[in-house]
């Protein structure tokens, strides 16, 4: 990675269109919200709602989450095999930048600074609201995120937006804040929990009900919103298409599988928003979404574009080779019988050819029939072109600065059928992953300097698909602001 970064300021006029960023960071400002948040709980709930939410920990999310970990010693922490959760993740050396993440007007006036044009803000020390545990403080806790963010950075809607945080453990919790937050609030973007922990069966966790969830236990499963969920969300994904609203996710992965351990963030980190996003990715396309649905797109956010580049060929391979038709070719009925002990009988060692009808017996009864044959039944793929039809214009991916995988999104040699994934320039300014906000462009600008992505593929990434995603409901989701008329021109393309 070069040292000498330039001048982003000077790089954005160089490059000569708007740069938009899907997916930047603020910083909550825990002491400033703890009164506001209480007072509104109360207003919402009462006073026992509100004793409630303190004694829970009210808004001390690093509390909530480290001081379990960080009070057991070594061998509790094995007994248990506790996730190391995450710690020191936000800027603390560079105190400008880090101040940045906290002030909405500091940032309004350093954006010029960064290159960026505009930008769509995410949580930070609130991300995992949306997983709170019990159902009554985590509708009130995303209700008051809502409120509180729209009010402190209402005035900079030219240059940045919040989003809003909507519950979706139900389609009905879901569709309330919805309301609430886009409907009544105004707001005109949307993170939702992609993946909601569910209990199998009667089983309880002994977690905090309150605090997020950096794990997967046995008793415990995966619930993406799409295959095999527990609520029909068909009426969450219409509410969305009728408040002219995009979903994105940007749930962590933490916890999950070999992401497990004890003693290391950077292990549990590595990959876990890709996990994270290509688990509710491959959800939502075989559980159909996208094709009763093809109005509405989805953001994947910060996992980058890898996972999804093997994910989409995957989709591919696995149809061709297991579509309703071509699954019969596994089908232990169509064994030759004849054919299969004559073969055992002249290549069998002795103890196989004492055996031969009994291994021909266990070779042709291998399973019973499936309940149905066609696994991706849901999204009616009548030719492969259809998988590449419902996949690639409906979902967009969130890739950070340094990533050079972005390219795999671009490159038509690779991906089936030539597609080009939509990848998106994602800041992930306000996190330990920038160093320097002032250094985000021109670290994705190495993208052409290293010969990468061309121009065109580079302004795909930087506006093209950010603007794409943004207002494929909301075609005036730019309007007023400092992109108004790049993002005017890129919607009349695509209507044309």
């Amino acid at each position: 990675m070069s040292e000498d970064y330039g001048n982003a300021s000077e790089l954005r006029e160089e490059i000569g269109h708007p740069v938009v960023d899907a997916d930047g960071h603020w910083i909550e400002t825990a002491p400033v919200m703890k009164g506001f948040f209480l007072d509104f709980v109360k207003d919402l709930g009462g006073g026992d709602l509100a004793a409630r939410f303190e004694a829970a920990g009210g808004l001390d999310y690093d509390d909530t989450v480290l001081r379990p970990w960080s009070a057991l010693d070594e061998s509790e922490r094995r007994n248990t095999w506790a996730t190391r959760p995450p710690w020191w993740t936000l800027p603390a050396a560079n105190t400008l930048d880090r101040a940045t993440a906290h002030l909405p007007q500091l940032l309004y006036e350093r954006l010029d600074e960064f290159g960026i044009d505009f930008s769509v803000l995410y949580p930070s020390r609130t991300l995992t609201t949306s997983a709170i545990r019990d159902a009554e403080l985590r509708q009130v806790a995303c209700r008051a995120l809502n409120v509180y963010h729209k009010e402190l950075y209402g005035e900079y809607g030219d240059r940045m937006t919040p989003v809003a945080m909507i519950p979706t453990h139900t389609p009905e919790e879901g569709i309330a804040e919805l309301e609430h937050a886009v409907g009544e609030l105004g707001m005109k973007a949307i993170m939702i929990n992609g993946v909601v922990h569910r209990p199998i069966g009667e089983s309880k966790t002994s977690n905090d009900p309150r605090s997020p969830n950096w794990g997967s236990g046995s008793g415990e499963r995966l619930d993406t919103l799409g295959l095999d969920s527990e609520f029909d969300y068909d009426p969450f994904w219409q509410r969305c298409i009728d408040l002219r609203v995009v979903p994105a996710s940007h749930t962590p992965g933490m916890g999950w599988g070999s992401r497990r351990s004890i003693s290391s963030y950077v292990a549990n980190h590595i990959g876990s928003f890709g996990a994270s996003m290509e688990a509710f990715c491959r959800s939502i396309f075989l559980g159909g979404v996208t094709r009763r649905f093809p109005e509405i797109s989805f953001g994947l956010l910060e996992g980058g574009v890898g996972w999804a580049c093997e994910l989409f060929a995957g989709l591919v391979s696995h149809w061709e080779k297991r579509n309703a038709e071509t699954v019969h070719q596994y089908d232990p009925a169509k064994i030759d019988r004849d054919l299969m002990a004559e073969l055992f009988d002249k290549y069998g060692n002795a103890r196989m050819q004492s055996q031969s009808d009994a291994v021909v017996d266990s070779l042709t009864r291998l399973e019973p029939p499936p309940p149905f044959f066609d696994e991706y039944e849901a999204c009616e793929i009548e030719k492969v072109e259809d998988i590449r039809d419902l996949f690639v214009p409906r979902f967009y991916f969130g890739c950070e600065a340094d990533d050079p995988l972005t390219a795999w999104a671009f490159d038509k040699r690779i991906n089936p059928m030539g597609a080009q994934l939509r990848a998106m320039f994602s800041s992930d300014m306000g996190h330990w992953d920038v160093p320097e906000m002032k250094h985000i462009l021109p670290e994705a600008y190495e993208l052409i300097e290293n010969e990468i992505l061309d121009e065109s593929q580079f302004k795909e990434f930087v506006l093209t698909n950010p603007v794409r995603f943004y207002t494929s409901l909301n075609p005036n989701f730019f309007d007023g602001t400092r992109v108004e008329d790049a993002a005017k021109k890129i919607v009349e393309e695509e209507e044309s």
